[in-house]
């Protein structure tokens, strides 16, 4: 007897593909959101480490800390915007923002200055 079934997929079968495709999108996205995030903290975070070597390169070349980021030559990770909050001959302030990762903003201090929220120790970051 001759079968005149033709080779392939049935519809079940393949909705059946769909929908477990679905189902791994829907564990694999918000996992990926959250990398993502954590990834413009982490460059958020670096940026204000490399700015701390460069403001105390800048105190011993002229005995004060500097609000001008271009008087450091320095610039931060694409995406990210540093501000220079306050700069004395005792101390200074920073933080760091990514519109991508709002509302996190990341900040640090050092020396006779304010305390710049969220950071809290003096040269300790703090994210939040």
């Amino acid at each position: 007897m001759k079968s005149f079934a033709k080779p392939g997929f049935t519809l079940v079968e393949l909705l059946i593909v769909v929908v477990i495709i679905g189902i791994l999108a829907m564990i694999a996205i918000p996992t990926f959101q959250d990398t993502k995030g954590k990834a413009m903290k982490s460059a958020m975070m670096s940026d204000l480490r490399n700015l701390s070597t460069a403001e105390e390169g800048y105190l011993f070349d002229h005995d004060s800390y500097t609000a001008s980021l271009t008087a450091i030559n320095y610039n931060a990770s694409p995406g990210v915007t540093v501000t220079v909050s306050a700069a004395t001959a005792s101390g200074w302030s920073a933080s760091a923002t990514n519109p991508q990762s709002a509302p996190v903003t990341c900040a640090i201090f050092h020396g006779n200055v304010p305390a710049l929220a969220p950071a809290t120790i003096e040269g300790v970051i703090d994210c939040r």
